[in-house]
């Protein structure tokens, strides 16, 4: 099983990104082109499919995208494309929290998917995506505002997605706080 792949972008398109890893190119399903440029080094996490007619590589931003898209294929009547489909449609948060509010016109907004298959994701997902111990969904505006700061300094995104693990188990922080510890965990992982 092919967890992630950390190589250089040879080409991209709206839904999917070719990484040259050592001379072989890993053709990936992939619906955040915004992070992507030519010749950048990154890393994708990512889940093999396997089916009788071949297997496909999806790929993700992070970790955390990689489990909730765990999450959402083992809803019955839930395929690999179609949560591909849904995570790159909208925000990681914003998806979450329609899911823990049972927001089903949220869900119906989604590409493929339907007011059965919107009940199914609520009535299969809600209570065990939330990371606080409320149980209230985690709004993350400031960390994403953190992200997008981290970004305009002049951090690729691979770089970012190498501390977001680390900064989201930081619960609370205001987006200055989230960008300081940023800087402090990118400083620390340079060896500077």
């Amino acid at each position: 099983m092919i967890t992630f792949i950390n190589g250089t972008v040879y080409s991209f398109g709206a839904d999917y990104v070719i990484l040259d890893n050592n001379g072989i190119g890993y053709y990936i399903n992939f619906m955040h082109p915004e992070v992507l440029s030519l010749s950048q080094q990154i890393t994708i996490f990512t889940y093999q499919h396997f089916r009788e007619d071949g297997q496909t590589l999806y790929g993700f931003i992070d970790s955390s995208e990689l489990e909730l898209f765990k999450n959402l294929i083992s809803v019955k009547g839930l395929g690999p494309k179609t949560a591909q489909t849904m995570l790159g449609s909208c925000k990681y948060q914003d998806l979450i929290n329609a899911i823990e509010l049972g927001d089903v016109a949220f869900l119906k907004r989604m590409p493929s998917i339907g007011s059965k298959t919107a009940q199914q994701i609520i009535l299969d997902l809600k209570g065990k995506l939330v990371e606080d111990e409320k149980g209230k969904p985690v709004n993350n505006a400031e960390l994403e505002e953190a992200y997008a700061g981290l970004k305009a300094l002049g951090y690729k995104a691979y770089e970012i997605n190498s501390i977001s693990g680390e900064l989201k188990k930081m619960v609370g922080l205001s987006a200055d706080e989230y960008l300081k510890a940023g800087l402090k965990l990118l400083i620390a992982h340079k060896g500077v």
